[in-house]
């Protein structure tokens, strides 16, 4: 190529929005968040993206494993979690808070574990309005084995780290999740 061709641009290019300085422009897809960032971006920050680049890989993949393995996906292993650690069933409301989505999700998913026979509902006998929702025997042994293989997979990929790091990782993101709770209090 001559020079003369280097110097001139493409309108795409031309037109493109500058970056930011020391931040590279990810390519298209680009599951690792961190590569957003560059070395002279603030610490807090490159944290926060490589906590999330590591949640999102590992939610990828346990995913992946339970639609593979069981032909279930995410959301409905977290639901039949909460109502695994509350035998007596949970209100629908309170499903939503502890998953953190809306009623109508907890609603839909709710619909398709019953319809399945793995969850029941029970109407509150004081209150009409507020339905509770519990697993069948059907339902806790079906979760149970995802339980075990989800164990299992959180397991495997977290092999990586020796005992004493996983130990001091559990223990700065305590002290950070602590700071969280006590300066985000309003």
């Amino acid at each position: 190529m001559s020079k003369s061709t280097h110097a001139k641009k493409s309108p795409a290019a031309s037109d493109a929005k500058p970056s930011r300085k020391g931040v590279s422009q990810p390519a298209e897809n680009v599951v690792d968040l961190e590569m957003s960032t560059g070395a002279d971006s603030h610490m807090g920050l490159r944290l926060w993206l490589r906590m999330l680049t590591t949640t999102n890989l590992v939610q990828a993949e346990l995913r992946k494993r339970l639609r593979t393995e069981f032909d279930t996906t995410l959301p409905r292993f977290d639901l039949m979690a909460q109502l695994e650690r509350h035998p007596e069933g949970l209100k629908m409301t309170e499903l939503s808070r502890r998953l953190m989505v809306t009623g109508g999700n907890v609603t839909g998913i709710t619909d398709q574990l019953e319809k399945e026979g793995l969850v029941a509902r029970d109407t509150d006998p004081n209150d009409r309005r507020s339905i509770s929702v519990c697993l069948t025997p059907a339902g806790r042994k079906a979760f149970d084995a995802m339980a075990v293989a989800h164990e299992q997979w959180v397991v495997e990929m977290f092999g990586g780290l020796s005992l004493d790091e996983k130990m001091q990782t559990h223990q700065d993101l305590g002290k950070l999740k602590q700071h969280l709770l006590d300066s985000l209090k309003g």
